[in-house]
C-alpha cells in the first residue's frame, strides 16, 4: 500500500469498528431473549465475539479434526464447542447434528458446518471479498503471507516504520494479524480465514452499497 492506501486501510478499520460493536450488542441481545434454532444460536454466540468470532470457530474446529478427514463426529463437535467456550446443551447439539447430518452417518462435513454457521453473504459481497483476497495473494497459493505483501504493501509511510519502532516484517505481520485468529496468529491468512473474517464484517453492515464502497475503496478493486 502507498500512503493513501494505508490511510484507507485505517479508515476502513475505524468505519467498521462501530458497526461491529452494534453487531455484538445485537447478538448478545438476541441470545438473552432466547433462540430456538441451534444453528442461529451458535452463530449469535460467535458474532457476540465480533467479526473474528466465526474465524476463530473455524480454527478451533480444524484443530479438533485429529484425523484430518474434514469431518466431525459428535465427540469432536462437543469438544470443539467446549474448548471454544460456547454454550450448547446436549439436546441442542443433537438437533444441530440432525439438521446437518442428512445421511445419518454420525458425522458432519467440516466445510458444511462452517458454511451453515457463517453469516451468509450474497453473491456480490462474496465476489468482492474473493477479489480482494486474490489481489493480495500474489503467489496464488491460497494463502496471504509476508512475501505476498512485499509486492503490494509499501510500509515506508507507516508511522511506526518512520519512527523506527517497527521493522518492515513486523508491520507485515501486524497487518496479517488483523485477519488471523486472535492469539493464534501463524503469520499467514488462508482464503477461508479471510472469508470468515469478512462474513463477520458483512453481518455488521446492512447496506449492500456501503459494503461495496468499503471493499472497493479499501482494496482499490
Amino acid at each position: 500500500f502507498r500512503s493513501n492506501e494505508y490511510k484507507s486501510y485505517l479508515s476502513r478499520m475505524a468505519s467498521t469498528e462501530r458497526q461491529e460493536k452494534e453487531m455484538c450488542q445485537k447478538a448478545k441481545q438476541a441470545l438473552r431473549q432466547g433462540i430456538k434454532d441451534p444453528i442461529e444460536a451458535l452463530r449469535m454466540q460467535c458474532l457476540a465475539r465480533g467479526a473474528s468470532g466465526i474465524k476463530g470457530l473455524g480454527r478451533a474446529f480444524r484443530i479438533m479434526d485429529d484425523d484430518a478427514n474434514k469431518k466431525l463426529d459428535m465427540s469432536e463437535f462437543k469438544k470443539g464447542v467446549s474448548d471454544y467456550g460456547l454454550v450448547m446443551e446436549d439436546e441442542e447439539i443433537n438437533r444441530f447434528f440432525q439438521i446437518i447430518d442428512t445421511d445419518n452417518s454420525g458425522s458432519i462435513s467440516f466445510d458444511e458446518f462452517i458454511n451453515k454457521v457463517r453469516p451468509p453473504m450474497n453473491k456480490n459481497r462474496r465476489s468482492l471479498v474473493l477479489r480482494a483476497f486474490n489481489k493480495l495473494d500474489k503467489t496464488g497459493d491460497g494463502k496471504i503471507t509476508v512475501d505476498d505483501l512485499k509486492g503490494v504493501y509499501d510500509v515506508t509511510k507507516h508511522p511506526k516504520y518512520v519512527s523506527g519502532e517497527w521493522s518492515e516484517e513486523q508491520i507485515f505481520l501486524k497487518f496479517l494479524e488483523s485477519y488471523d485468529t486472535p492469539n493464534e496468529s501463524d503469520g499467514l491468512v488462508t482464503k477461508e480465514e479471510f472469508v470468515n473474517y469478512y462474513s463477520g464484517v458483512s453481518a455488521s453492515i446492512d447496506n449492500d452499497a456501503y459494503f461495496d464502497l468499503m471493499m472497493r475503496n479499501s482494496w482499490k478493486l
